[in-house]
């Protein structure tokens, strides 16, 4: 067998959008076949059109299990065998189905150690029924202990939600201090663990306009994540706020934090695409705390765009490229713990040292003037 390289499974996502596009397009660089392998979960005839369409030279070669992928070039696994069709630019049900089998697939193939990082083309959740996003399912299927959490990345900033997917008038009610220190400390073991951060300094952005300073506003501030940062504190956790939205991506204030947490969608989603887009729109989702390696462009299947050649890869290019460093990150971290030596002895503990140290300060200036005496007396 060939050298091994990381390898990449890359999931096709909606075939009516982009991601068929974003895919072919990153790899028009031949040194990103020399970072890793990548192994497309998809359709070839689905692939071939898309590649007809846009008139891209795009070539795959067609597998069938990810062991028989090789370095050097773009592996396609045939994820069903029926032929599905394709309406670019418009979301079906069918076009829905193609990339839940094509994810389902990948999950099988990780479960079995087939590949090392997902990265996951753009979908549309409402032509799945059921389907409540990505991290929600990668949670279910693996069955993981931890909820997966969604980070925002992007060169300059690190956004995570408390909600997802939740309708505004029901956040209030949504959140509550232990499920903003539980995603808080997920969120902090992902940036030392998974972007090497030695000791993250997290924001954590308040509900209410103007951070709540008028009671009629709400009290979600003083009830609940003040509290919250208070306990992140008190377990040595970098935790700061609640900071007013508006002001604190207004003045620039994110630059001074490693990450940021918001309490709903359009609060954290909103800034991070406008600042994002400014720097040529290479934002990335990563999955966090789940044991599996997930990324995925930021952008969404973009079907007003699909088919037409427009769309740029910046994003898919960078979740391949923030997938692999995570794969290397966690590697590196927790290589130091992977054989701890064993104790060797016991270590015994002295119980008077201890209460020595509780003696009241006026007892213990008496027992060391009663030691020097008898001292001075065995030299006379």
């Amino acid at each position: 067998m060939e050298d091994k390289k990381i390898r990449v499974a890359i999931t096709h996502g909606d075939t009516n959008g982009v991601g068929y596009e974003v895919i072919f397009k990153a790899f028009e660089d031949p040194a990103m076949l020399e970072l890793c392998t990548p192994i497309i979960y998809g359709s070839p005839k689905a692939a071939a059109y898309h590649a007809k369409t846009l008139g891209l030279e795009s070539q795959f070669s067609t597998i069938n299990s990810a062991k028989d992928a090789r370095n050097g070039r773009m592996n396609l696994i045939a994820t069903f065998d029926e032929e599905v069709k394709i309406d670019l630019g418009i979301p079906t049900p069918e076009a829905g189905e193609a990339a839940k089998i094509a994810l389902d697939r990948a999950l099988a193939d990780y479960k079995e150690g087939a590949f090392d990082v997902l990265v996951t083309a753009p979908i549309a959740k409402n032509s799945i029924r059921g389907f409540d996003g990505h991290t929600s399912y990668l949670t279910q299927q693996l069955a993981e202990e931890k909820h997966g959490l969604t980070i925002l990345v992007s060169d300059n900033l690190r956004v995570a939600l408390v909600t997802n997917n939740v309708s505004l008038k029901d956040v209030a009610e949504t959140i509550n201090q232990q499920k903003i220190v539980e995603k808080a400390k997920v969120f902090h073991e992902s940036l030392r663990r998974d972007m090497r951060i030695a000791n993250p300094r997290i924001a954590v952005l308040a509900l209410n306009p103007r951070g709540g300073e008028d009671g009629e506003l709400g009290n979600e501030e003083q009830e609940i994540i003040r509290p919250a940062v208070e306990e992140l504190a008190s377990q040595s956790i970098q935790a700061f706020g609640p900071y007013p939205a508006d002001d604190f991506f207004g003045d620039g204030s994110y630059a001074q934090f490693d990450g940021v947490l918001a309490m709903y969608h359009d609060q954290g989603q909103t800034p991070f695409k406008a600042l994002t887009s400014i720097s040529d729109d290479k934002g990335v989702r990563v999955t966090a705390g789940l044991s599996i390696i997930r990324t995925a462009p930021a952008h969404g299947a973009c079907f007003n765009l699909a088919g037409q050649g427009r769309m740029e890869a910046d994003s898919m290019r960078h979740a391949i490229f923030e997938a692999i460093d995570i794969w290397r990150n966690r590697q590196n971290y927790d290589a130091p713990m992977g054989n701890p030596l064993p104790k060797l002895y016991h270590e015994k503990r002295d119980d008077s040292e201890k209460v020595r140290f509780n003696v009241p300060r006026e007892k213990r200036k008496e027992e060391r003037g009663e030691r020097r005496e008898d001292s001075e007396e065995t030299v006379e």
